[in-house]
């Protein structure tokens, strides 16, 4: 049995219903924004996250990564890298030599992005103007290299809690790509009042990212 047969085995019939109907990348976004975000550090499978309707970026590119998997697209995932903010993770995929993204996140802007970038460095920077933190300060500064899940295959990291902290270890050990150097950073103005309104809803932003 398929590692991925073997996942949609152990859910239930809804839970299954429900991945199988993932068969785009709208589809698997749309999933991801109806999962409930979680407020903590957790380190959970897709199939806990499946099972609690509930996740994190990091939990929810896990589930993202594994519904395109099963579509044919390689598993990978990478890091947004901030300064003085919370990292965002993404589910990558590939159309046509381009990449694109899904993403969980409770603002709009950090979301996914349609396969139309020749590189994943103009996909990091499409981030840019809309990653910024309660103060209003843009904090986006590099991305990750890719990393494929199917390094974890033998980990079952679909299944088990206890492999998904050796995934955020090693993505945390990939190479990192600047976006922003120090002098620009310290140059930025903050975000205008307009699009802070429209990303955050209200003023009362707790938490920056994601």
């Amino acid at each position: 049995m398929s590692l991925t047969k073997k996942f949609e085995s152990a859910l239930t019939s809804g839970q299954r219903r429900r991945f199988l109907s993932l068969t785009t990348p709208e589809k698997i976004q749309d999933f991801l924004d109806e999962i409930e975000y979680f407020e903590e550090d957790t380190y959970r499978c897709p199939l806990t996250t499946m099972r609690t309707g509930k996740g994190t970026c990091f939990e929810g590119a896990l589930v993202a990564a594994a519904a395109f998997s099963r579509l044919g697209h390689k598993p990978l995932i990478i890091t947004l890298i901030a300064s003085d903010d919370d990292d965002h993770v993404l589910a990558l995929y590939k159309k046509n030599g381009d990449w694109g993204a899904v993403a969980k996140s409770r603002y709009p802007g950090l979301r996914s992005r349609q396969p139309v970038y020749r590189t994943l460095r103009e996909l990091a920077m499409s981030y840019f103007e809309f990653y910024f933190n309660h103060r209003a300060k843009r904090t986006l500064r590099k991305y990750s290299i890719p990393l494929s899940l199917t390094r974890f295959d033998a980990e079952n990291w679909r299944e088990k809690d206890e492999t998904v902290a050796a995934i955020s270890d090693a993505l945390d050990a990939t190479r990192h790509m600047r976006l922003v150097s120090p002098l620009q950073g310290n140059r930025l103005p903050k975000v205008d009042k307009w699009l802070f309104r429209t990303e955050t809803h209200d003023s009362a932003r707790k938490r920056s990212r994601p």
